[in-house]
């Protein structure tokens, strides 16, 4: 821990904003990236909340839409349902099976749908269909509906806000490559001649 204070102490103290600020040692690169930062970090946070804002707000529109719309429908089945892989799992064990049922408009439709395991042919089962009678998912409720959507929107904004972060890095980090050529040509200069007085 001993080399680390010494190379605070070599450091100095931490200045805020000291890119912003008069310095005669002020490099124009060092402007240059004090403006790369704040430019990257205003769209990183800016970009990053208002895409998953936007996202969450566009998914929960989309649940909330399904609940309005999708409705329960009782289909029978048209075939009998394969029966449990075990005997623990009886009656518990969700199939694929065979169903047929009838739309709002009176139209007939089949699909497959999970059931009970060993379910028999003409077994009543609830499904779930959009408006045009097509066999859907169960819609997910409120709570589950503002938990993926805010999930969908934290991913969405990392995603979003990763590119202008990843951007600033390598503009940065080729920056100080460039600085560190700058040293090394002034310290091929002035190396030999450092530490010499006029005679």
């Amino acid at each position: 821990m001993r080399w680390l204070s010494s190379m605070t102490a070599f450091r100095g103290p931490r200045v805020w904003l000291w890119r912003w600020r008069r310095n005669p040692l002020r490099r124009r690169s060092d402007v240059l990236e004090a403006w790369i930062v704040l430019a990257v970090w205003s769209v990183v946070v800016v970009g990053g909340v208002l895409t998953g804002l936007a996202a969450t707000h566009s998914v929960e529109r989309g649940l909330a839409r399904e609940r309005a719309e999708w409705r329960p429908v009782v289909a029978l089945l048209t075939q009998d349902a394969p029966k449990a892989t075990t005997a623990t799992t009886a009656g518990t064990e969700r199939v694929w099976a065979k169903v047929r049922w009838t739309g709002e408009d009176g139209s007939s439709h089949a699909g497959q749908a999970r059931v009970a395991a060993g379910s028999p042919t003409g077994t009543a089962v609830t499904i779930w269909t959009d408006r045009d009678g097509a066999l859907v998912t169960r819609p997910a409720d409120e709570f589950q509906g503002q938990v993926r959507a805010a999930m969908v929107g934290v991913v969405v904004g990392l995603s979003v806000a990763a590119i202008p972060f990843l951007a600033g890095r390598v503009v940065r980090d080729r920056l100080e490559r460039r600085r560190m050529a700058q040293w090394d040509q002034a310290w091929a200069r002035f190396g030999p001649t450092w530490g010499r007085t006029a005679g």
